[in-house]
């Protein structure tokens, strides 16, 4: 894929007061004006206007540098607000000396990595070196282009969706025009394309993908889709919470490692709004955020991270384990870990299919979230994610409605989650309630509810669905060759030991390790292992146990 010509990376100033703005700006000028656009605003709410730009024209930023004390918007809030525009932007916050607890605070907010206290003079010697050391680390770290992709297609077509939802999982940036607008129109045009062949990717250099495959969209937008190697120390199979744990063990360890992933890195975390319980983040951090801080990190000590490639089978060949792939490719190591997690269970509700991807959505769907302003938003499901969603989506939502089946949310919700939801006014949770069906044209417009306690039905306006009814593991690629339980979950450990028996088949002179499965090399970490604790942090921490038993293994 060919890289369009861009201007020169930026470095923004925010400081609300103009002769220090100034000062700031001038400094920079003269330093660093022959390769970087220096640009300034004296507000929290300019400068993001300022990034937006950037963002949608594909231009870089390198530096964020942002005063402490601004009226509206604190430099926290705005770095905060960056960090979603231009992640890779490295971040730097101006503060007094009675601040510091403040910008030591920073650190666990906005990852910051960096702040500066006022005055800096002489710049040579307090503002210069903390800004080349930066810029240093700005250019050598491994970045994804920001060049704008486009996207057209029909709002309702369920695979326009899954486009927008594949890029954005990805953080991948992208502009979506509906066919149907005069600018959706004119990008069809120039594409040699109609509307009956939506969706239409048009890539950073120009190239019109029709209807393309997600391999064909990973291939042109810059991800990676094949694996350099034929063998590894580790492959590990999902790149959810546990897949990322490993990946960044095994490779800061010594271990040749590949994360294979169908879809995107992140899993059903990656997807949440924002996770308020991990540790490490006390106000908080979205999943993407989240997923694309760990996805840098394990390529930063040497992982592959392939995508777009679903694993089908698993086979023991001597010593080797081999993963195939759905087109017929495959790869190969001396272990395996199994870190699928698990998928959203499909809703039988008359109209569910049909609708799906057409108002109806599992899981949070992020590219959705614009769309629901003062919409009525329905969202079932009674856990964790559910209640991230609503918390999420009740900010521009006119309601945001909770179904659940249970009689409360205390059943199934962390009680940080209960608190908020019950401070938020518009959001209204439905207890004993089910949704029962669709009833609509062209998209999702009404449900069916049914009241279980009182044994009534009701019909109700609906501009969004969102799903989140329990999951699934997808692990019938391990038909024969991996024991499971009876609902899928894989087997490993003191779990497999009956009466003190090793399981079946199993060779070697020791009983399976603690997150070894049935096959002696072959580890499972996250939530497709049987009685897992379906946490964040658990399945991280299974993650790295995993890579010291496979070290175990190895020995």
């Amino acid at each position: 894929m060919s890289t369009p010509s861009v201007t020169k990376p930026a470095i923004l100033s925010v400081d609300d007061d103009p002769g220090v703005s100034r000062a700031v700006v001038r400094d920079l000028r003269r330093r660093y004006g022959a390769d970087y656009r220096i640009l300034r605003a004296e507000s929290g709410q300019v400068a993001l206007e300022t990034l937006r730009e950037l963002k949608l024209r594909g231009q870089p930023v390198a530096v964020l540098i942002a005063d402490y004390r601004m009226p509206g918007m604190d430099g926290i809030e705005f770095l905060e607000q960056a960090m979603d525009l231009h992640p890779f932007a490295r971040r730097v916050l101006l503060t007094a000396y009675a601040d510091t607890t403040a910008a030591i605070n920073a650190i666990n907010v906005v990852d910051l990595d960096h702040y500066l206290l006022k005055p800096w003079d002489p710049p040579e010697e307090k503002l210069y070196p903390v800004l080349d050391e930066l810029l240093a680390a700005w250019r050598s770290a491994e970045q994804r282009p920001v060049y704008e992709t486009k996207v057209v297609g029909d709002r309702w077509s369920p695979r326009s969706s899954q486009v927008r939802e594949f890029l954005a999982r990805n953080q991948l940036p992208y502009r979506w025009y509906p066919a149907d607008e005069p600018e959706g129109a004119r990008l069809l045009e120039a594409a040699g394309a109609t509307t009956t062949c939506c969706p239409v990717v048009i890539t950073a250099d120009g190239q019109p993908l029709i209807q393309p495959t997600d391999s064909e969209l990973a291939e042109n937008v810059g991800l990676t889709i094949e694996a350099s190697g034929d063998f590894y120390d580790l492959i590990v199979v999902g790149g959810g919470p546990a897949g990322l744990g490993a990946a960044v063990y095994g490779a800061s360890e010594g271990l040749r490692t590949v994360l294979v992933e169908r879809t995107a890195t992140g899993g059903q975390a990656g997807q949440s709004s924002r996770i308020e319980n991990y540790l490490g983040f006390p106000d908080g951090v979205s999943g993407s955020q989240l997923a694309d801080r760990a996805r840098r990190q394990a390529a930063k000590f040497g992982a592959e991270i392939i995508t777009t490639r679903d694993v089908v089978a698993l086979e023991v060949n001597g010593s080797a384990r081999t993963v195939r792939f759905a087109d017929g490719g495959s790869l190969c190591a001396h272990t395996v870990l199994i870190a699928t997690g698990v998928d959203y269970r499909r809703h039988p509700a008359p109209g569910i299919d049909e609708f799906t991807g057409r108002g109806v959505y599992y899981g949070s769907a992020m590219t959705e979230a614009a769309e629901c302003a003062n919409q009525e938003v329905y969202i079932v499901g009674g856990a964790n994610s559910a209640g991230q969603a609503a918390v999420f989506l009740s900010r521009n939502a006119r309601r945001v409605h909770l179904i659940v089946r249970a009689e409360s949310l205390e059943q199934s919700m962390s009680h940080y989650l209960i608190q908020q939801i019950a401070e938020i006014d518009n959001i209204i949770v439905h207890p004993r309630t089910e949704v029962i069906g669709v009833d609509s044209d062209d998209h999702v417009e009404r449900i069916i509810l049914r009241d279980n306690a009182a044994g009534t039905e009701e019909k109700v306006d609906a501009q969004r669905l969102f799903l989140f009814i329990g999951a699934a593991p997808q692990t019938s690629w391990l038909d024969g060759v991996v024991t499971r339980d009876d609902a899928g979950y894989v087997l490993a450990g003191p779990d497999l030991m009956v009466d003190g028996a090793r399981p079946a088949g199993w060779e070697l002179p020791r009983p399976p390790h603690h997150l070894e499965t049935s096959v002696p090399g072959v580890f499972v970490a996250g939530d497709v292992h049987a009685d897992s604790a379906k946490r964040v942090a658990s399945a991280v921490g299974e993650g790295a146990m995993a890579v010291m038993l496979v070290h175990r293994y190895l020995a």
